[in-house]
């Protein structure tokens, strides 16, 4: 077969030869039992202190995992590597803000980590967390944030992680939900150049009404003069005089069913859900998962370009690398600062081999140019991966080409806050690629895609993505909310778990993601997904990143409007939107045509990354914007009204 090969959805990539000899998934995998591969992967990844006695409790929707078995998040994380002799072993190489050129770049070993773990349990403890007691930690990407989360599993205290970009309204939800007595943050944050209030966002946030954090622990980032008062301690004070010896705190025995985390993610309606996360199974599942997807070999370099504000940070930033022993980085600071080469200075320093990133941070190097790569070494990534949303092919190839070399594969990765790890992706030396598909679920896992009345759909036809069987890493409720909890995820279908995806099969069973279902535009009686609308937009050449609403219409019920961003210093005209509205009745149908498109210099994200699409409802529907404090850039949207207006 020919390295690029014509198919039904465009060119495909076949695994490399030399890779599938020595690729870690081995393909009798995917034919084994849920419970057999499982318990095989438990037995080979991880260190347990006592055994369990059943893999699989299943009474639907209730899963409990390796029933009986008992073992430490931490250890596993750190000690069992130190006794193991890889103390020498980087376990971080820590980049600030300001780039991997900076004084202030430093490498943390297994051994180092350990030692800043232990310091920072004992002084919990000195505040009385221990067992059971719940913990927030509000911070930015610096190595503390990943001692505090691992500090807390030593210690058996349960932790809720806040978007260090979040407000302190928010902390103060979350911390009062869960019942934090200790909330972890530092003085200031370092984005981009700028330093933003952390510290005092947290304060005002507790203040604003009744809390039940008791201790405020702060982090020395800045060195900035912050409003310190009695409920407040510096870390360094805090641990000044604490043991780092491992002995003075170890490991508390966790059952696998215990909280090890709750993660909050936001709801359609009402109050944020409190996602649980329990031990041993979201531990295996990720570890598990970030082996294999990813390939993971001993000499490694791995970086996850995400946030441990949100679930991939958790799990493949601290958990899922740190258990497998791997060596990866940890920037602080943003795509293009302090230059727009920052990622790829990063990536020929370290010799970075694995890559998981979003396709909004491809799309932003996309849009800043292919120079900025130019004159920088990146032979040596071997891997590459994509979270958080569908990629267009068009991006993914971009991605191959340009920071893979034209050859490393990518692992198009689905997953989701509530199963908290991957369940559905290509597999490297496995799978033969195309471009802007997730294709083949994670070994033991069983999705469908049906229809509303819960009939199997068949290829090319979009639907719900379901999944029929329990994954070790699933939510096992939501907290303090069970009812909901069976509600949003096992009402729809009585015997499958509802995503809240919609995907498509194609000609040989691969499996394509079309976005969140309510992402869905529905033109004269046609529903069609503003994925593949985007999709054809930014297949033109000019265009760096597309993303779509409608406004009703009384002819049609709905139109499509488009937001575009241009690449470079391209500027939107006439022509060129009559030429991006063919684009899409070629690539799509007529049907699919945009009514009008309106140009930007970028569109409205979050500090997260994320497209804020209630906006571009509401600009699409002539409504009131609301809030849009939590963009990086709110002049964006005035921009985008101008136009609306014009």
């Amino acid at each position: 077969m020919s390295e690029q090969t014509a198919s039904q959805e465009g060119k495909t990539y076949p695994p490399d030869a030399e890779l599938s000899k020595s690729a870690n998934v081995r393909p009798e995998m995917l034919e084994q039992d849920l419970q057999e591969f499982w318990d095989e992967q438990a037995k080979q990844r991880l260190d347990w202190f006592e055994e369990y006695d059943q893999v699989l409790d299943w009474n639907l929707p209730y899963a409990k995992w390796f029933v009986g078995g008992k073992l430490n998040a931490c250890y596993n994380c750190v000690d069992r590597h130190v006794e193991g002799g890889k103390g020498d072993k980087v376990a971080l190489h820590v980049v600030p803000d300001d780039g991997p050129d900076s004084s202030e770049a430093r490498d943390i070993t297994f051994s180092d980590l350990q030692r800043e773990v232990v310091k920072m349990a004992n002084g919990l403890k000195e505040l009385g967390v221990g067992k059971g007691v719940p913990v927030g930690i509000y911070m930015q990407m610096i190595p503390e944030a990943v001692v505090a989360m691992l500090a807390c599993a030593r210690l058996g205290a349960p932790h809720t992680v806040v978007f260090g970009g979040f407000s302190g309204k928010a902390v103060a939800e979350r911390c009062n939900d869960l019942e934090c007595k200790v909330l972890i943050t530092q003085d200031e944050a370092m984005r981009g150049g700028k330093a933003g209030a952390q510290k005092t966002n947290a304060d005002e946030g507790l203040d604003a009404g009744e809390t039940t954090v008791e201790k405020i622990v702060v982090v020395q980032r800045t060195g900035a003069d912050i409003p310190m008062s009695d409920r407040d301690v510096y870390l360094h004070d805090l641990t000044a005089n604490v043991s780092d010896d491992p002995e003075s705190c170890p490991c508390e025995p966790m059952d696998s069913e215990d909280l090890l985390f709750l993660l909050y993610t936001s709801g359609s309606t009402g109050k944020p859900k409190g996602v649980v996360h329990t031990t041993a199974g979201y531990l295996l599942g990720v570890t598990t998962t970030h082996n294999l997807v990813f390939d993971v070999k001993d000499d490694s370099v791995y970086w996850c370009a995400a946030d441990i504000g949100w679930i991939t940070g958790h799990s493949y930033i601290t958990y899922g690398p740190l258990a497998n022993g791997c060596t990866s980085v940890l920037f602080e600071g943003v795509p293009g600062y302090p230059d727009k080469a920052v990622w790829w200075k990063i990536i020929e320093k370290y010799g970075v081999s694995i890559l998981y990133t979003s396709p909004t941070a491809i799309k932003s190097h996309m849009k800043a140019g292919e120079e900025h790569l130019q004159g920088h070494d990146l032979s040596s990534i071997k891997i590459l991966g994509s979270v958080g949303e569908p990629i267009n092919p068009d991006v993914w190839e971009w991605y191959r080409e340009h920071v893979g070399g034209g050859k490393a594969p990518i692992m198009d990765t689905w997953w989701q806050t509530e199963t908290g790890h991957i369940l559905i992706t290509p597999l490297p030396g496995i799978t033969t690629l195309k471009p802007g598909m997730a294709q083949q679920p994670f070994p033991g896992v069983r999705p469908e895609i049906r229809d509303d009345e819960g009939n199997q759909l068949d290829v090319e036809q979009t639907g719900n993505l379901v999944l029929t069987q329990p994954w070790p890493g699933m939510m096992r409720t939501l907290y303090k909310d069970d009812q909901r909890f069976k509600d949003t995820y096992w009402s729809k279908y009585s015997d499958a778990y509802f995503a809240g995806d919609g995907a498509k099969y194609d000609a040989d069973g691969d499996i394509q993601l079309m976005g969140r279902i309510d992402d869905v535009v529905n033109v004269s009686g046609h529903r069609l997904s503003t994925f593949e609308v985007e999709s054809a937009l930014v297949e033109h050449a000019d265009v760096a990143e597309a993303a779509v609403a409608a406004r009703k219409d009384d002819d049609t019920g709905q139109a499509i409007i488009a937001f575009v961003s241009l690449k470079g210093d391209k500027q939107g005209t006439e022509e060129l939107e009559q030429a991006l509205r063919e684009q899409v009745a070629q690539s799509i149908g007529k049907l699919a045509r945009p009514a009008s498109v309106i140009f930007a210099n970028d569109l409205p994200k979050t500090r997260s990354g994320k497209i804020m699409r209630r906006l571009l409802k509401n600009l699409a529907e002539g409504e009131e914007l609301g809030d849009t404090s939590t963009l990086v850039d709110p002049s964006v949207v005035d921009e985008m009204q101008k136009q609306m207006k014009g």
